[in-house]
């Protein structure tokens, strides 16, 4: 048995919460991935899956052999950048977490650092702010860009690096075949009064929504809710719905036609994103070129103009 392509099945199994999707994201067959968890189970003795005729979960025992999982894997994975990079040219995966709402930024910084090194793969993922904590915490993650003023991050001792501050917009279709328009401010309580398109109240920019509003003493009724950004903006295709997009996501749909975009106020929402990594763990080679890449000069100039306000568009 390989023990670390074994760990790397275990680890895809609790990502996909099925053992086809996890066969088929680690190129495999399904009952060569079952193998492989069978044998992590005799090698270690125990039972690591619970199972019945289909994936429920892990064992509290697999719990514990899966955060160890993704420690050796980290381990793993920064040996082969080391042994497989030059100075000039490190090699190797950067795994990369965003919260849906910024996954934009994020994906801006992905293809940014890809073109600095070609050697260096960053594999982005859209998750939860808990998906994140999670991810931080046991080392599946070396970066993610997400809410930095929340206890759950003040808690841990993460590095934190500031990016800008998400601000919101109100957004609906007014027809016509022009590129989206930006128009005056518009205060959070008339906004409550149109027909909104919403995310589902789990997810944490739904919470910061609901909290603007409430401050300006409204409490609305969705027309619809999604846990999907691109649901959101797909919506807007539709006339008579309108969402609250943040900055970074009104600038993909700039060129959508018929759109128009204003600037919630009363009161001004200015939520703090940065990057996150862990505070503790040695950082890989790909961590150390993109944490140079974020603190360089040229990326806080593209940040700014593609979130937040939208500074490129004089808005």
């Amino acid at each position: 048995m390989n023990l670390l392509e074994a760990l790397r099945y275990l680890v895809a199994l609790q990502q996909h919460r099925h053992f086809g999707r996890a066969a088929q994201a680690c190129h495999i067959t399904q009952p060569a991935l079952s193998n492989a968890i069978r044998a992590l189970e005799t090698h270690f003795k125990v039972a690591i899956v619970r199972r019945s005729r289909q994936y429920e979960g892990l064992t509290p025992e697999g719990a514990l052999v899966l955060a160890h999982a993704h420690r050796l894997l980290h381990e793993a994975e920064a040996l082969h950048q080391a042994l497989a990079s030059r100075a000039d040219a490190p090699q190797g995966r950067l795994q990369l977490g965003a919260v849906p709402s910024a996954m934009p930024v994020a994906a801006r910084f992905a293809a940014r650092l890809q073109a600095l090194h070609p050697g260096l793969l960053p594999v982005l993922r859209s998750l939860s702010s808990a998906g994140i904590d999670a991810g931080l915490d046991n080392l599946s993650l070396d970066l993610a860009l997400g809410y930095s003023a929340r206890p759950e991050v003040q808690s841990r001792k993460l590095a934190v690096w500031p990016q800008y501050g998400e601000r919101y917009f109100l957004v609906q279709h007014t027809g016509g075949a022009a590129a989206l328009a930006f128009g005056p401010s518009l205060a959070w309580a008339d906004a409550a009064a149109l027909s909104l398109v919403l995310l589902t109240p789990d997810m944490h920019n739904r919470q910061l929504v609901d909290a603007a509003f409430s401050a300006a003493g409204r409490r609305p009724e969705p027309a619809i809710e999604t846990d999907s950004v691109l649901a959101l903006l797909v919506s807007l295709q539709r006339p008579g719905l309108a969402a609250v997009l943040p900055g970074a996501l009104v600038d993909t749909a700039l060129h959508t036609p018929g759109l128009l975009a204003r600037p919630l106020c009363s009161p001004e929402v200015s939520t703090p994103m940065a990057f996150l990594s862990h505070g503790a763990a040695p950082p890989t080679l790909a961590l150390q070129s993109a944490l140079a890449l974020l603190q360089g000069t040229d990326w806080p100039s593209e940040v700014r103009a593609h979130s937040g306000t939208l500074d490129a568009t004089g808005v």
